[in-house]
């Protein structure tokens, strides 16, 4: 840590560093100096792409986005094998889905056994492309993004229901509402560009979907997943406690607005459960990766959901709490490890992969994302 980065300093660093690392391809590695992190991810790239639009980096984020629209243009024999796989109710294999991360080309990531069929990104995607072209202008669909926005389109309107893994890559066999509301927020956000009657029909689903079933019945706030219970007509909770990326439900997807009980009560329980006396928010209570630390990403979206609800103060304080995060050189890490729940498993983390991600794009991002909620 160093205390010589200012909170402005660091804002253009993090810019710098995201444009540093953009593949000439369009792609953002989510870590260049992470092995397993080579890659680039539809999730966290459309975050970093949304966080370079509102830094005034509309060039870097339209690549980013075209890059995508490439990969989906060749995954299209795909999807469509999928989608009729889908209509004969045939059963479809967790590893025939779309991957959720890509080489830096493009290419599939083939020969890993990285949890894969998750549907966050595709959500995501559809959102920050709606975003960037409102901001630069755009009222009608590019023709060019025709197909690969219809193919998504369709892709999680069929599948928005499915177990997948969550944005951890962690528990594919359940359901996740900050998956949900990544596929809410991008059907919503696309909607305007793209007439398909189904996309408000799947849009309304999802919201009754997530207060049907996503509730703690006694605690009333949402929980961090749930799973088709054995009758397959209704479901049982899969992790009774919440995780950080609830707040999605919130910022940016707008599924619920900050003063709604539920969600008010989401970001309450979170808050006494989550966040550490020193400032830093944790993913969820039992999490092992690297022991449980504090994440900067998600300790910006904190930050973002204070802003939203007029508390200024608190969400300055996040940013200053990130900015203490950085390394001598501006970097911020995925996680930091002051208020651990175990030790003993970071250090097994660590002797497993080395420290934690650093720099991590993502962290980056967010704190762009925050830093222009409080300096325009």
């Amino acid at each position: 840590m160093t205390e010589t980065i200012t909170v402005h300093e660091l804002a253009k660093i993090s810019r710098q560093l995201i444009l540093w690392n953009q593949h000439p391809a369009g792609s953002y590695v989510a870590c260049p100096l992470f092995s397993h992190y080579g890659f680039s991810w539809l999730r966290d790239g459309s975050f970093i792409a949304y966080a370079m639009d509102i830094a005034g980096e509309k060039d870097s984020a339209g690549r980013f986005y075209e890059w995508v629209r490439r990969v989906l243009d060749r995954q299209k024999d795909r999807v469509e094998q999928l989608l009729h796989k889908h209509a004969n109710g045939e059963t479809i294999a967790q590893h025939e889905f779309l991957h959720t991360r890509y080489h830096l080309d493009g290419r599939d990531d083939d020969h890993s056994e990285w949890g894969h069929f998750q549907l966050d990104g595709y959500g995501a995607w559809l959102w920050g492309v709606a975003e960037h072209w409102k901001r630069t202008g755009i009222d009608e669909l590019p023709e060019s993004f025709r197909s690969s926005v219809e193919l998504t389109i369709r892709y999680l309107c069929a599948f928005w229901k499915q177990p997948n893994f969550d944005c951890w890559e962690e528990r594919n066999d359940q359901i996740h509402p900050s998956t949900l509301a990544c596929i809410y927020g991008g059907l919503s956000s696309i909607h305007r560009f793209v007439h398909m009657p189904e996309i408000a029909d799947v849009v309304n689903d999802i919201r009754l979907f997530l207060l049907e079933h996503c509730i703690h019945p006694e605690k009333k706030y949402f929980v961090k997943s749930i799973r088709p219970a054995a009758d397959s007509n209704s479901y049982d909770i899969g992790f009774e406690g919440v995780d950080a990326s609830l707040m999605w439900l919130a910022q940016p997807f707008q599924v619920f607005g900050v003063d709604h009980a539920i969600m008010n009560a989401t970001l309450a329980e979170l808050e006494a459960r989550l966040k550490s006396a020193d400032g830093g928010v944790r993913r969820y209570v039992g999490d092992e990766y690297y022991g449980g630390g504090e994440w900067i990403l998600l300790t910006a979206w904190y930050g973002w959901i204070d802003y939203s609800a007029g508390q200024y103060e608190q969400a300055a304080e996040s940013l200053q709490w990130i900015a203490r995060q950085a390394d001598a050189w501006g970097r911020l890490p995925e996680q930091v490890f002051h208020s651990l729940a175990s030790k003993d498993t970071y250090e097994q983390w660590v002797h497993r992969w080395g420290t934690p991600a650093t720099p991590l794009l993502w962290s980056h991002a967010m704190y762009l994302v925050l830093y222009s909620q409080l300096y325009g």
